[in-house]
């Protein structure tokens, strides 16, 4: 065999084993067959045929033959349109700011074209789209893998704003992959790796204008559901809110960087947030973040703390709803509560009602550590918030003297934050309860009795003076003392006195406000001065006044008799 042969035999064999990878760009028209993951699809397939309907610099438009052959020619071109669209908002907004911020994707890519691939079909309701890791590993490893860089949109966003959403947050999934996996040999947990793309939307300016926006969703999901695990994946929409609304919290006190560098760490979860934030110099760790954020959307109020609100204008009126509590008002009454609570979820539970002064005792599952705070508010809605200490068995309690007096509400914050990493499946639920009880004090008991006491005494007093004025009126006013005119002056401690009489007779003709007892005794005491006190203060401009007086004296001067005779008509 000539040299010449054998170096023609090696080049041969040489291109045979490189053919493989030199792969051909797709072109227009092109069918393929997709594997696609049958809990997205509308009908429930795991695989479709889709045709190449638009190329761009950057991206492949596939999309599913059944869909695009129900459409005319009119909805056709619309689809084109939207795609032409989407693209330019891709090339020029999408790329270029998520990679520039977080890294490139992986490119080549396992398919060796630079080139994207987004996939079109319907999908179930609630879906924008979603992005499969196995599409970036060889059929051999993973046997319904695509082989592609590509990324699967719901066709039902298409030519709708919220598409832009979408397609950014799948594209952060493939950026993810490559810093992560591809360059550091590391699977970043789901929640972060959600927390990453769900973020995207906000940063490229897609959640400014909040109605209809991504945000907009992710608000009504948490308020729906706000008591979901951070850190639990089930791929539900409360999944989704909680961890948008975290991350917006996140990011609006610590910034950007925090998600850039726990991408790029060699750490996954919550470590690589906690190393981001002491490289940028913060105090909080994660777990202080999260408490901070559970009273922050309690409140939202920057007065409170400046880490109990939120920074972004569309999320300023946010706020979860407690679960209410209400102890009854008795001066003595206690309520029990039995929950259970995850790792990294946040709970709300506000007590009001009750009388007296407040006990709080709390009892967490002792296999577990609690934190608990709690938000107290007084009458005028002023709040504050404090931090129960519990035991090693996780117990604590706290007393609020005057409950619904000088207090009208209180909030309890029970949290688990002991778990940092592993978050794979079903997190366990760890049992906690609490009592609250209000009882009056003795001073307090005594003081409502005397408050009753002089009630009644003030009712026995109205009634007297009724049942007198029913007597005066039958008798024909045998009991009556006419008089036409006071000429002495009277004054308090004058006994058997005839003017008494006569001044007694007139402030009981002025009615009940003025002399609800109506004694006519002759006798200047008490009752008889407090009646003509109220007399002088009716008539203060003309009795009181002149004398540079703000208040009765119950004394029956020159001013006082004069009033007295103009009413008497003298």
């Amino acid at each position: 065999m000539s040299n010449n042969l054998k170096v023609k035999i090696i080049l041969i064999a040489v291109l045979f084993l490189i053919s493989p990878l030199a792969t051909k760009a797709d072109y227009l028209t092109q069918q393929v067959n997709f594997f696609i993951d049958k809990d997205y699809d509308l009908s429930k397939r795991n695989q479709l045929v889709a045709t190449l309907q638009k190329v761009t610099e950057k991206l492949y438009f596939y999309i599913d033959d059944e869909l695009w052959n129900s459409l005319n020619n009119q909805k056709r071109d619309e689809v084109i349109q939207n795609l032409t669209s989407l693209s330019l908002e891709f090339e020029k907004n999408i790329y270029p700011n998520l990679t520039s911020n977080f890294g490139s994707e992986w490119k080549p890519g396992i398919d060796k074209d630079e080139k994207i691939t987004i996939l079109i079909h319907p999908m179930i309701e609630g879906a924008g789209g979603y992005f499969n890791n196995g599409d970036e590993y060889p059929k051999l490893q993973v046997p319904t893998s695509n082989e592609r860089e590509m990324v699967y949109l719901n066709s039902k966003y298409l030519g709708i704003n919220l598409v832009k959403s979408f397609l950014a947050h799948e594209f952060m999934h493939l950026i993810t992959f490559n810093q992560k996996e591809k360059i550091q040999g590391i699977e970043e947990e789901i929640w972060l790796n959600e927390a990453r793309s769900e973020y995207a939307p906000t940063l490229l300016g897609y959640d400014d204008v909040f109605t209809d926006s991504n945000l907009q969703l992710r608000v009504h999901n948490f308020l729906n559901s706000p008591n979901d695990s951070l850190t639990e994946w089930k791929n539900r929409p409360a999944d989704y809110g909680v961890l948008n609304l975290f991350t917006q919290y996140l990011l609006d006190h610590y910034g950007i960087d925090i998600l850039i560098e726990s991408l790029h760490s060699s750490k996954v979860g919550i470590p690589s947030i906690n190393e981001a934030l002491q490289k940028n110099g913060f105090k909080e760790d994660f777990s202080q973040i999260f408490t901070n954020w559970t009273i922050a959307v309690l409140v939202n109020d920057c007065n409170l703390g400046p880490k109990y609100c939120y920074l972004n204008q569309n999320l300023k009126k946010i706020k979860v709803v407690p679960q209410a509590n209400f102890l009854p008002l008795y001066s003595e009454s206690s309520l029990y509560i039995l929950n259970d609570t995850k790792n990294w979820a946040g709970n709300w539970q506000k007590i009001i009602g009750g009388k007296g002064d407040l006990t709080f005792e709390f009892d967490g599952d002792d296999k577990i550590e609690f934190k608990v705070y709690y938000l107290v508010c007084n009458i005028q809605e002023v709040c504050e918030i404090q931090d129960l200490f519990l035991d090693k068995e996780q117990k604590g309690s706290f007393t609020l003297q005057n409950f619904n007096e000088d207090y009208s509400s209180v909030t309890i914050i029970p949290l688990i934050g002991s778990k940092l990493s592993g978050f794979e499946g079903a997190e366990p639920r760890y049992f906690f309860s609490w009592k609250a009880s209000t009882v009056e004090t003795p001073e307090k008991r005594e003081e409502e009795l005397i408050k009753q006491l002089l009630a009644q005494i003030e009712s026995l007093k109205r009634q007297i003076a009724e049942t007198r004025a029913k007597i005066d009126e039958i008798l024909g006013g045998k009991n009556q003392i006419y008089c036409s005119q006071i000429k002495n002056n009277l004054y308090f401690g004058l006994m058997e006195n005839q003017e008494v009489r006569c001044l007694q007779q007139f402030l009981k003709s002025q009615g009940l406000e003025i002399y609800p007892e109506g004694l006519i005794t002759g006798n200047f005491l008490s009752l008889t001065q407090v009646a003509l006190i109220r007399f002088q203060e009716k008539y203060s401009d003309e009795i009181l006044k002149p004398l540079n007086l703000e208040k009765g004296t119950g004394y029956v001067g020159q001013m006082t008799r004069a009033k007295i005779n103009e009413l008497l008509g003298k």
